[in-house]
């Protein structure tokens, strides 16, 4: 059976690539299924895709904030009416188990209602003027053609989280979405028309960074870019966009810690570091990939930690049958599969020691796909790399601690800054943690994924550049203006007529 092939969208025509070039989604727990054929886009297919935005902008400034919201409001119904339809073809591309893609897909819907809540809340600010006869206010303003290069991980939320506050600001939209995970992309904008959305207002480009991103986020005509990947990437992404001024906000990496203390209750620290260090198979920015274990407890902890992560089954994430439901997914390409082992070699050789795992899956059900078995280092220190550096896979670190204060201290070490949590049953260790933990999200008995859109998402340090996404995001795709009204029918000079 042919694979579907799919387009770029473009001032609402979807239209191939101008090169002609293509690129297969392929699914990765088992490389037979090609989910869909995607154009390959260079710089002319986003000239065209920025064009069509620009000229979209002209217009879609002038739509009322509320009836921008009604329109994402329409997304998040028809999202609700389509979730298994696409969290089903989301597993497929991605690998991401069932009850995880679902839960990618609510996210959006989440985001949905959220923002068109926003579209009667553009608050600015009204303040006294030094003069008499004279009114002062702020408003929100648009900025233009924003700019969007999301990743393959959360490939339906975090789209979401960038289109819909930029559309219910005002702005128009150009979105590359990862090239391993295109087609959730395009059924978040699909379902964007389909609610109404008009043409030219969200136009989405395919294919690589080079030829397709590096171009969207150097485009003279885009005002904002957002983006969420890596690191070395998005140092490269802020470089390019900085040589026009233009806003950038960054959402990278994470080396997230989670600290166990000797009166946490462990079972519920067992349960939240399996689920933070293996669900989305360990690649998420917020995966828990450093557990901190008091020595008290580490023994006992490690021994059980170790012994589900053995348990845990591995394989096609569409398998959610009652018996042997999968729980960990594939990992999305072979480039992911070749990290996650470079580092299992490399904590080997600095002293750590493997409790399981830390190898390629291959034999009978692995072999068509990128599997990679759960995977616990203990013995860990501080200063090892598998201790600092993001692997983005199943591969979770144990460290032991003394103190509290020890603790911390190792969970600060670090070049990242996203997410931490901490399992105790002690309120001032708990608020301590809370104010010292150098991140933009800390948790307190529960594991370092989790967060939800009305709060704001994003890290310090190499994670992220100060920006926010969830409710933090209307900041970003906005720009202020600072109003005046005279009234006194004179002129009036600030600073000068009330220097007195």
């Amino acid at each position: 059976m042919a694979s579907k092939l799919y387009h770029n969208l473009i001032g609402g025509e979807w239209l191939p690539s101008v090169s002609g070039q293509t690129f297969q989604n392929i699914n990765p727990a088992d490389h037979s299924d090609v989910v869909g054929i995607f154009p390959s886009s260079n710089a002319e297919d986003v000239n065209l895709a920025v064009a069509a935005a620009k000229k979209a902008f002209t217009t879609w400034r002038l739509v009322p904030a509320p009836k921008r919201a009604e329109i994402l409001y329409r997304t998040g119904e028809l999202l609700t009416q389509r979730k298994e339809e696409y969290a089903q073809l989301m597993t497929r591309e991605m690998g991401k188990v069932l009850a995880e893609t679902r839960g990618d897909v609510q996210e959006a819907i989440d985001t949905a209602f959220y923002m068109a809540g926003e579209g009667r809340r553009l608050y600015g600010q009204t303040t006294p003027s030094e003069l008499q006869n004279k009114f002062a206010m702020s408003i929100r303003m648009p900025i233009g053609v924003c700019a969007m290069i999301a990743p393959w991980n959360f490939p339906m939320a975090i789209p979401s989280w960038k289109l819909f506050p930029a559309l219910v600001s005002g702005n128009t939209c150009v979105i590359k979405p990862a090239e391993d995970t295109p087609l959730s992309a395009l059924n978040l904008v699909q379902t964007l028309m389909d609610a109404g959305l008009p043409a030219g207002v969200v136009n989405i480009v395919f294919g690589y960074g080079p030829e397709a991103g590096a171009p969207l986020v150097e485009h003279p005509d885009v005002r904002a870019v957002s983006f969420t990947g890596s690191s070395a990437v998005g140092s490269h992404v802020a470089q390019r966009a900085a040589a026009n001024f233009k806003p950038v906000s960054l959402e990278m990496g994470g080396k997230n810690a989670m600290i166990v203390m000797d009166d946490a209750n462990l079972e519920l620290a067992l349960e939240g570091a399996l689920w933070g260090a293996f669900g989305t198979t360990g690649q998420r920015c917020t995966a828990t990939s450093r557990i901190l274990l008091h020595k008290n407890i580490a023994a006992e902890f490690t021994q059980k930690l170790v012994a589900h992560a053995r348990a845990l089954s591995v394989g096609n994430g569409l398998n959610e049958g009652a018996e042997n439901a999968v729980q960990v997914g594939p990992q999305i390409n072979e480039q992911q599969i070749e990290t996650s082992a470079k580092y299992c070699e490399i904590a080997v050789a600095e002293g750590a020691k493997l409790l399981t795992g830390g190898e390629r899956l291959i034999d009978g059900p692995y072999a068509n796909g990128t599997f990679f078995a759960p995977t616990v280092f203990g013995d860990v220190q501080p200063d090892m790399r598998i201790a600092r550096e993001e692997v983005f896979g199943p591969v979770v670190s144990l460290l032991e601690f003394s103190t509290i204060e020890e603790a911390i201290e190792i969970a600060n070490s670090i070049d990242y800054g996203l997410s931490t949590a901490l399992y105790s049953k002690d309120v001032n260790r708990a608020f301590a943690a809370i104010r010292d933990l150098e991140a933009g999200i800390t948790y307190i008995n529960a594991p370092t994924i989790g967060a939800e859109v009305h709060l704001p998402f994003g890290g310090v340090k190499q994670t992220g550049n100060g920006h926010r996404e969830g409710n933090g995001a209307i900041d970003f795709y906005t720009t202020w203006k600072s109003v005046y009204i005279d009234y006194s029918d004179k002129l009036q000079r600030a600073q000068i007529d009330n220097a007195e």
